[in-house]
C-alpha cells in the first residue's frame, strides 16, 4: 500500500540498507526470499507471543530492530517499520489510536540510529539501542501532548471566530470537520453533518470568504484547506 504497487516480498538480490545522507552501506539484509520469509514468520510469532516478563516498549524496540534487519521489501521497510512502532503499542493497549509519530525522532537522530543498529548487530550491544528507541518514544510523547493542546486552543480560537462571523451555520460537528483533517472537500461536509451537496457546497465557500479557509483547485477537485492547523503541524 505504501509503495503502490505489489512488488511483495523481495525475491531478488541486490537490496541494502544505505545510510542516506552519507551514502554508506550500513547494512546487507538476508537476499534469499525464503529465508526472508522464514525469519518474517519468526517475527510474526515474537510479535503475537503475550511475554509478561517483557515490557512491551522494550519488545516495540527489539521488533524494530528485527523488521529493519529482516527487510523484506524493495523500497519503503522505514516507513512500514516506524508503522509496526505505533500499531504494536495500539495492540498493547498503550495507545488508543496510532498518533506516537516517531518518525520525526529517527530522522532527526539518523547517525545515531544506524551506529546502534550496527553495533546491536555486530556487538551484541542491545542496551543502547533500545534506551535509544525508549527516548524517542518518551520525546515523541511529550510533543504529541503539546501538540494536541495546541490544536485544542486552535479549535477554540477558531470556534470564537466561526461563530462571530457566521453563526448562522455553525455547529459542532462542522467545526469537527474542519479539524479532522489538513483540508476537507465539499462530499466530506455532506457527508459529516449530514446535509445536501449544495449546503455542503455553500457552507465551505462562507468559510472561505470569511478568512476561516483557503480554496484551492487541484485539477478538477475542489479543496478547503485549513491553514491555521497546516501552520500549526509545520512546527513539529
Amino acid at each position: 500500500m505504501i509503495e503502490h504497487n505489489k512488488a511483495g516480498i523481495r525475491k531478488n538480490p541486490g537490496t541494502k540498507l544505505v545510510n542516506s545522507k552519507t551514502g554508506e552501506v550500513i547494512y546487507t539484509p538476508p537476499q534469499e526470499e525464503n529465508e526472508i520469509r522464514d525469519l518474517l514468520k519468526n517475527l510474526e510469532n515474537y510479535i503475537n507471543e503475550n511475554d509478561a516478563l517483557v515490557d512491551p516498549l522494550i519488545k516495540m524496540a527489539l521488533i524494530h530492530y528485527q523488521f529493519e534487519s529482516i527487510h523484506p521489501f524493495y523500497d519503503g521497510n522505514g516507513r512500514t517499520g516506524r508503522i509496526l512502532n505505533v500499531l504494536y503499542l495500539v495492540l498493547n493497549n498503550l495507545l488508543d489510536s496510532p498518533i506516537l509519530y516517531l518518525s520525526n525522532y529517527i530522522n532527526k537522530n539518523k547517525d545515531q540510529y544506524y551506529k546502534l543498529f550496527t553495533e546491536f548487530r555486530e556487538n551484541d550491544n542491545y542496551e543502547d539501542w533500545i534506551i535509544y528507541i525508549l527516548k524517542g518514544i518518551e520525546e515523541t510523547s511529550k510533543n504529541t501532548i503539546e501538540l494536541i493542546k495546541q490544536i485544542q486552543n486552535e479549535m477554540e480560537s477558531y470556534k470564537e471566530e466561526f461563530m462571530i462571523k457566521l453563526p448562522k451555520i455553525y455547529s459542532d460537528e462542522l467545526l469537527d470537520s474542519l479539524f479532522f483533517e489538513v483540508y476537507t472537500r465539499i462530499n466530506y461536509i455532506e457527508n459529516r453533518c449530514a446535509v445536501t451537496r449544495q449546503t455542503a457546497t455553500s457552507y465551505l465557500n462562507s468559510l472561505v470568504d470569511a478568512g476561516l479557509l483557503e480554496f484551492e483547485k487541484v485539477g478538477r477537485e475542489s479543496i478547503y484547506k485549513n491553514t491555521r492547523l497546516i501552520d500549526l503541524l509545520r512546527k513539529f
